[in-house]
This record gives C-alpha cells, structure tokens and sequence, in this order.
C-alpha cells in the first residue's frame, strides 16, 4: 500500500504517560491531535453507514415495489448483506492492520468510503435496487477493514489511565452516530420526489468530510510489519482465536463482548414489534425506544471513566452484568398489565405513566451495558500483544457477527415456538445472568475486581496519591504496611492489573475473606520453623510471579498490627530480591502506605477475651469512611534493605 503524505506531528506514536488529558478527563482528549480527528473520523463513518442503510430500508419497505425482495424481508437482507464481510474478511483485516501503519490504512479506506458512496448516490439517482445491495456490502467490507485499525489505534495512542475514557467517548459516539444516521436517513429519504437524490448528495458529503478529518490523524506505525499475511480466512480466523485464547483473560472477554451483542441485538431486531404488538404505539414509540436505547449505552460508556478512576476497571463488568438482567427481567414485569390501546401517537404513549417506567427499564438495561463493553475492549487492547492485538479484534469481530446472527436465529425460533415479545426479554436477561456467572467463575479477575470495586467506592472512600508510580507493565514488587483484613483487596483496587499477594497462612482461614485471597492466587506463607516446606514453596511461587513480569505484593511486617503503628520489617523481602536477581529479573520496589484504616471494622482494634480482634462492631466507624494509599517512587533492588525500606514506608503513612 503507498504510504500517504501527511503532516508532521508532535504527537508521539507510543501512549503517552497521561499529562493533560488525564488531569482533564476524557473530554480533554477531544483537543488533543491523536484523539480528535480519530474520533470524527469514526463519527462520521458510523453516522453515514446508518444514514444510507436506513434510507435504503425505507426506500424499499415504502416507496419502492420490488417484487423479488418484499418489504418484510427488506430489512433483514440489507442488516445480512452488511454483516456477511466481517465473517468473511475480518481474520484478513486483522493482519492488515498489525503489518501497516494504520494511520495510512485509515485514509486509505476514507478515499475507498467516499466511491461507494458515490456508486451508491448514483444507484439512488436511477433507483437502481441491485447496486443499492452491492454498495450495502462495499460499505460492510470497508467497515470490517476499518474495525481492527479502531481499536488497535486507541492502545498506540492512549496511556493506560486514558484508555477507558478513550474507549468511553468512541462507544458513546458511535451510538450517537447510529441514532443520528438513522434518525437523518428517514427524514431525508422521506422528503418527496428528490428524497433519494438528497441521501446519495449527503452520503458522499459525510464521506468527504471524513476524509479530511482522517488527514490530521498523526502517524501509527505498523506493530509486525514483517508479517506474512495468511489469505485463508478460515485458517487465519481459528489462527487468532488462537492468539486470543494465549490470553484466557483476553479470550473470555471476546466471547464476553460477543455475549453482549447476542443481547443487544435481540432487543434492537425486536424494537419495532415490540412498540407495535406490546405497546400499542406508531412508528414514533419505535423510534424513542431506539433513541432511549442509544443515550443509554452513551451514557453508560462515559461513566465508565468516571466509575473506574481513569484505570482500566475490569470491575465494572458485573456491575453492568446485574444492571443488564434485573431491567431486563422488569422490562418483561412492566409491560404486564399495560391497558388495551391502538395506534398511539407519542404524546399519547408518554402521557401513560405506565409507559414511563418500560422507558426507564430500557435506558437503565442499555446504561449498564455500556457499563459491561467498555471495560471489556479496553481490557482487550491493554492485555493484547501489540504484535497481534489488531488480529485479535479481528477475532471479536467475527464472534460479535456469529453471536449477532445466534441471537436472530434463537430468536425467531423462539418466536415461532409461541414466545411472546416480553417473554423473550425475561429469557434473555435470566440468560445473561447464567453467562456472566459462567465467565466470571472461568476468570476470577473480573469477581475480584468487582469486589475491590465495592469495597474501595461503596464501603470505604477511597483515594489512591500517586498511583502512576504502580507499573502497568513488567514485574515489581509492591512493599506496604498491614493494617486490617481487606488491605489487599484495597490494593487490588488501586493496581490496573492483577497483584499475587504472599500473605500469612492463617488468613485463608478466615471465612469468606480466606475464600477471596485463595481465588486471587494469594501466595501463603508460614514461619520457617512452623512449616519449612511452606516457607521455601512461598518463597519459589514468588520468584516465579516476577519472573513471568508480573506484580508481586508483600507486607513486610509478617502479620497486621494490633496497635496502629508500624512493626519492624521482616527480612523475606530480601529473600524475594535476591531470589530475583538470581533469576536475572531486575525488580523496581514500589513503596506504599495505607492510611486512616486503623480504627475501622477490619481492623484489630477491639479486645474481645483479653485479645485484639477485627469485624466486631459493623459500622463502628458509620459508612464510607475515608481511607487512603500512598505510592511512593520505585527504589532500585540493590538499595534496598528492610530498615530503609520500612523508613519509606513510615514517610508516606505520615
């Protein structure tokens, strides 16, 4: 492919460390030169696509008699046709996208968008059905291309801390653009006589404007671009899964991503029926049910940034997972009931107070959706290989198209086998909620985090000072004091990425907290005199955490302090270094401190039979109490030593 000519830019083609788009949110990003004129450039493509595809719906379901594609199949040929290219060339487009730049890639397909569009406004002009059908999977083809290069852009581009509100506001545009596309193509298509000429005039403008918003996107240079691409889309797709699976946090999130457009689409193929059949409505009702929809997953997807604390919050996914099966199922208990009506215009629908909570069911459902997606492809592109991570989207996509032709299948065989609208609703979110428990008990990571997340935001307030100083790569070991029974699950919170914990053997007696720590992997530890082979075994699963470049966490003082203060620091953290440098890893030592958690619940600070105990009194101290973390500077293993290190430690406490 010839490289296009563009101009210099400032902007560095690896993610920054955060800076200015960090202090100021997401919406800081829509300044910034590798964000901006990426997200119109997607805005803009995913509006046109929905703008010319509904416009050609309502051209032949309408206006046009085609007597070899009826009107009731119309729509679901034109969805098939758009749909058919990511089974076909997604495995391809993912190679593409990881052995050239993609910045070339994008403009490339910009210039590629702009003559289909021009076939198709010539296709509207003489009203020409086949080409109309052939420019439906050009558009599908370009957008299967381009899937892989968006999200494998966003990781070359964002840092960590922006990656979940980058993710965020290209989620929540997109719903926009569709809501916006499909909202414009009926009006204009609909404008007598000259509608059709008016769509194709606009398709090709919206095109054009894309293209020159993708001329200010800076350069992405290639990840593998040695690559030898595989031309069996076949081979090369069960190839990615393959890649995928490599990852199982990874690989469960893509069927996780796929799940969620199962869902999502079953509610969006049956909006129109639904508002006919079930609410009594006209065309109207069917188009607020798309519009509440879309703000939801919009809003749902800039909470995101706000919930996870600019980290991303794998957390949040069952949050989202619960919000998605219980409106669902209250979708199915609202619309019980609704009175006998017919034909009701808008104003009539939403003067029925009943009407108003099937509306907030359906906002609320779509919210915690985007809740569930958001984190999940931020995951994705932060756990990948940047050597492979655009293949791996690849992957999704495909999944996401099988997945999304599963859900018309099942359900119109359900249909079909008498199950009414509302009933379908409660079948998918009783559903969702046997998926979500069956990926979460494969990955523990995402009932771990969600823990961490409840614990950190609903139980204490938490705030973390100076956590770019934890690593979002490589191996270190995080050094902190031991307050009370939940400082690693504070700790799981502040991390973006998943810690092993060498902890006391007889925590994991403890009920439901030993159950907890045995599922995050937690590394046991006992006295050497205790139990020897314990000891040497902690000693060994530590040194092979760091040596697989992940994140190792001790607390030097061997046990949680009875008193609040501070206990001399045991020398296993020696052990631990030395153990590392044998092995030839260099390990920084992250320094830190929780604060203000002495005196709460989980804390040793009631006396029960002449001995300090914890989880007494609930609420001892009232609810969301204020606690802390404070990171300290990475030290370098060779100046490291249990006194030096607990006077850091004592530092940042004060």
């Amino acid at each position: 492919m010839t490289t296009a000519t563009h101009p210099p830019s400032a902007d560095a083609a690896s993610p920054p460390a955060g800076g200015a788009a960090h202090e100021g949110g997401q919406f800081a990003l829509m300044k910034q030169r590798r964000f901006a004129p990426f997200f119109w450039t997607q805005f803009l493509g995913a509006a046109n696509d929905n703008l010319f595809k509904f416009a050609f719906t309502v051209l032949v379901t309408y206006q046009l008699q085609v007597q070899w594609l009826p009107a009731d199949l119309a729509g679901l040929v034109i969805g098939a046709l758009f749909i058919l290219p990511f089974l076909l060339f997604s495995a391809t487009s993912g190679q593409l996208a990881d052995k050239l730049d993609r910045r070339d890639m994008i403009v490339w397909l910009k210039r590629a968008e702009i003559g289909i569009m021009a076939l198709a406004a010539w296709a509207f002009f003489v009203q020409n059905i086949p080409l109309l059908l052939v420019s439906i999977f050009l558009m599908g083809l370009q957008s299967t291309v381009f899937g892989p290069v968006k999200f494998a852009y966003l990781p070359q581009h964002l840092s960590e801390r922006e990656l979940t509100g980058g993710n965020g506001m290209v989620e929540m545009g997109t719903f926009v653009a569709i809501l916006l596309g499909n909202v414009a193509g009926g009006l204009i298509i609909a404008v007598p006589e000259i509608g059709a000429h008016h769509v194709g005039f606009t398709c090709v403008a919206l095109a054009i404007i894309g293209r020159l918003a993708a001329h200010y996107i800076p350069a992405s240079p290639a990840m593998d671009p040695g690559l030898q691409i595989n031309w069996n889309p076949v081979t090369e797709t069960w190839a990615n899964l393959k890649l995928a699976h490599q990852t199982p946090v990874v690989f469960r999130s893509v069927l996780g991503i796929s799940w969620m457009w199962f869902f999502g689409a079953v509610f969006l193929s049956l909006f129109p029926a639904f508002a006919k059949d079930v609410l009594h409505g006209d065309e109207q009702v069917a188009s607020l049910l798309l519009v509440v929809f879309s703000i939801g997953i919009g809003t749902g997807s800039l909470l995101c940034e706000v919930l996870s604390r600019r980290h991303v919050e794998i957390g949040l996914v069952p949050v989202g997972a619960i919000g998605m099966t219980v409106f669902s199922v209250d979708l199915y208990f609202s619309t019980r009931g609704l009175p006998p009506a017919s034909g009701l215009g808008l104003s009539a629908f939403l003067a029925d107070a009943a009407h108003w909570r099937v509306l907030a069911d359906l906002a609320l459902l779509s919210l915690f959706a985007g809740l569930y997606s958001v984190p999940m492809y931020a995951l994705i592109q932060m756990r990948s290989q940047p050597t492979h991570r655009a293949r791996i989207i690849a992957a999704n996509n495909i999944l996401n198209a099988l997945f999304m032709i599963a859900s018309a299948v099942i359900a119109g065989a359900l249909l079909q086998a008498g199950f009414t609208i509302p009933q379908m609703f409660l079948f998918v979110g009783l559903a969702n909620a046997v998926v979500a428990f069956y990926i979460f008990m494969l990955v523990p990571e995402y009932l771990l985090r969600f823990v961490a997340w409840v614990a950190s935001r609903l139980v204490y307030r938490f705030r973390v000072t100076n956590d770019e100083h934890i690593p979002t790569q490589g191996a270190a070991v995080l050094v902190c004091n031991h307050v009370s029974f939940v400082d690693a699950v504070l700790l799981m919170a502040a991390s973006p990425r998943p810690i092993r914990f060498v902890m006391d053997h007889r925590i994991f007696k403890v009920p439901v907290l030993g159950w907890l720590f045995k599922l995050a992997k937690a590394i046991p530890i006992a006295p050497q005199k205790e139990n020897p082979a314990a000891y040497e075994a902690a000693f060994a699963t530590a040194a092979q955490v760091l040596r697989e470049g992940d994140l190792l966490a001790i607390f030097p003082e061997g046990g949680i302090t009875r008193d609040g203060s501070l206990q001399p620091f045991k020398g296993g953290i020696m052990k631990i270094l030395e153990r590392a440098q044998a092995d030839g890893v260099q390990v920084p030592v992250i320094p830190m401190a929780l604060t203000n958690l002495w005196g709460s619940f989980f804390s040793r600070v009631e006396v029960r039979n002449g001995e300090q105990t914890a989880m007494v009194r609930p609420f001892r101290r009232g609810v969301f109490n204020r606690v802390g973390l404070n990171a300290g500077a990475p030290l370098t293993a060779s100046t490291v030593t249990p006194e030096a290190l607990r006077e850091r430690v004592a530092a940042l406490m004060a």
